[in-house]
């Protein structure tokens, strides 16, 4: 199977299991590699328990305790918690939130969020720092547990069912998770072993990774050695190492240049060609229109809008009206606030027919996402 452009894309069907870790952590080629994340049990996962793609402070790879036996055996034979028919898009639905709420002391970092993000969709979470945004993401990847609410990832509840969700989720947080003291190969292999896939699987993971991502001369280079917009691409393939079906981005394009962005953007079109489904939060409202299928306006916790950009830009004008600009012969410009489009259509018949004036141009301004995000939110900090 090719992706766009003849990319192919078989380095991304391996085992899809989550992080686990063999005893004695030895990897052999009959055998998946192991170094990996926190085992998950039935317990909740904490934010002191996100999964070991996020490299500690000191830039070296973790030592996790081994797994028991029993993991070992559910593994080789292919078997999870639930059945298959149990996970995957839930009636073209790939991530589902009813009443989330996650509350840190009397802070509430997100209320009451319930929103239905569809499979297949580039769905765009916009809003001013300390709106949700993160924390919303952090639960979805079964990094944090919410205070209340429910949740449904690729079929997966994260609180009851962490070690799923991180089979099918690919997570990108907005600080980035990387080995300094490793060459780009070893990162990407060192996730593969993470994530329990042979080694024979490795080269060419690795091989159609760093194609996808645009990093094939970077192979050997180290991961201390590259620019952050090359950091940034780094981390996005090791978040498709493992072929996830839901792809969690936080900022992805935080402080990259603007032919940075331009790539992301192109390698996230790519990625959604591939049947992804991608979550991103972003600051780029400009760059969110244009890509996004889909958006989510929060602000302090709160759910203000959702639907496609264009749906959110007619709720907005049907809550302020429309603003009509109109310049005539001679220079001069007026403003109008029409209600919807016969008033539009009747104020232009007044100004031509009624009032005899030359319209020059006649346009609705403020239609875009900015001036939209801009009249729904209120600038409110917490």
């Amino acid at each position: 199977m090719s992706g766009p452009e003849g990319r192919s894309i078989e380095a991304f069907t391996g085992p899809s299991i989550g992080p686990s870790l063999e005893e004695g952590g030895q990897v052999t080629d009959d055998q998946p590699s192991t170094v990996t994340a926190p085992e998950v049990g039935g317990d909740p996962v904490g934010a002191d328990d996100a999964p070991a793609v996020d490299a500690p402070a000191n830039g070296r790879p973790p030592t996790a305790p081994s797994r028991s036996a029993g993991d070992h055996a559910a593994d080789e034979d292919g078997a999870d918690d639930h059945g298959a028919d149990d996970h995957g898009a839930d009636g073209g639905v790939a991530v589902r939130t009813v009443g989330l709420t996650k509350r840190f002391g009397d802070l509430f970092a997100v209320r009451d969020l319930s929103l239905e993000v569809p499979a297949g969709s580039v769905f765009g979470l916009i809003g001013p720092n300390g709106a949700g945004k993160s924390t919303t993401l952090s639960i979805l990847a079964s990094v944090l547990t919410p205070t209340s609410g429910t949740a449904r990832v690729a079929g997966c509840d994260p609180v009851t069912d962490a070690r799923g969700v991180r089979k099918r989720v690919g997570y990108m947080p907005d600080v980035l998770g990387v080995y300094d003291n490793l060459s780009v190969q070893e990162y990407l292999e060192f996730f593969a072993a993470a994530y329990s896939l042979p080694r024979s699987a490795w080269k060419g993971l690795v091989d159609g990774l760093l194609e996808l991502v645009g990093l094939e001369v970077k192979r050997t280079a180290m991961v201390e050695s590259l620019s952050r917009g090359m950091k940034q691409r780094l981390a996005l393939a090791r978040a498709l190492v493992h072929d996830p079906e839901v792809l969690l981005l936080d900022e992805p394009a935080s402080g990259l240049d603007p032919r940075a962005r331009v790539e992301l953007r192109g390698l996230l079109a790519e990625l959604q060609s591939m049947g992804k489904t991608i979550v991103i939060s972003s600051h780029i409202l400009s760059e969110m229109e244009e890509m996004c299928s889909h958006i989510a306006i929060m602000e302090a916790g709160r759910l203000l809008a959702v639907g496609s950009p264009k749906e959110i830009g007619a709720q907005a004008q049907m809550a302020v009206g429309r603003k009509v600009v109109v310049h005539l012969a001679g220079g001069e410009v007026r403003n109008f606030t029409v209600a919807d489009e016969d008033e539009q259509r009747m104020l232009l018949r007044r100004l031509v027919v009624d009032d005899g004036l030359d319209v020059v141009e006649f346009r609705v301004e403020g239609s875009g996402l900015e001036d939209v995000f801009m009249q729904v939110t209120e600038g409110t900090l917490q």
